[in-house]
């Protein structure tokens, strides 16, 4: 698997993850045990609320956002580490979508006291089979930096 450094990286380079296929038993399952709202529990209640409808909890959504991006879609060396971020949910995630991640790097900062590391900021975008954002994240990257032998090797290369 394609493992990135903050020296393979540049701005304005984007990724795509695979997709995952969401379903109301999944959204019932992520529910009960970390979002035990009705909206995301129960259809006929989800009826008479704001959606009108059974919806996933936005951290369902998060989480899909994160194992699709660990499986592919920000293919970054020592993993994915958050720093922060900002999220939002600007529609609601729905039984039966099918979500992918498109990623976009914003912004690459090498340390200035840790040579070996830097911050990339990146926009990760959960979209649905009709590409419609269900969750937008901007977050803050650890991402280290090639070894020096390793990177007159890849230079070479």
């Amino acid at each position: 698997m394609l493992q990135l450094y903050l020296d393979d990286l540049r701005i304005g380079q984007r990724f795509t993850s695979g997709a995952h296929a969401l379903d109301e038993g999944q959204v019932i399952a992520f529910a009960s045990q970390f979002d035990p709202q009705p909206l995301h529990l129960d259809g006929a209640a989800a009826r008479g609320m704001l959606f009108g409808r059974l919806v996933a909890s936005g951290w369902h959504a998060a989480a899909i956002t994160m194992r699709l991006m660990v499986q592919g879609g920000v293919p970054m060396a020592g993993g994915l580490v958050g720093l922060g971020g900002e999220i939002s949910w600007p529609r609601p995630t729905l039984p039966d979508d099918v979500l992918r991640v498109e990623s976009e790097v914003l912004e690459i900062r090498p340390s200035r006291s840790r040579p070996d590391r830097g911050i990339v900021k990146v926009r990760i975008e959960t979209l649905n089979q009709r590409d419609e954002v269900v969750q937008v994240l901007e977050a803050r990257l650890f991402v280290p930096r090639r070894s020096q032998d390793a990177q007159e090797q890849h230079t070479m290369v």
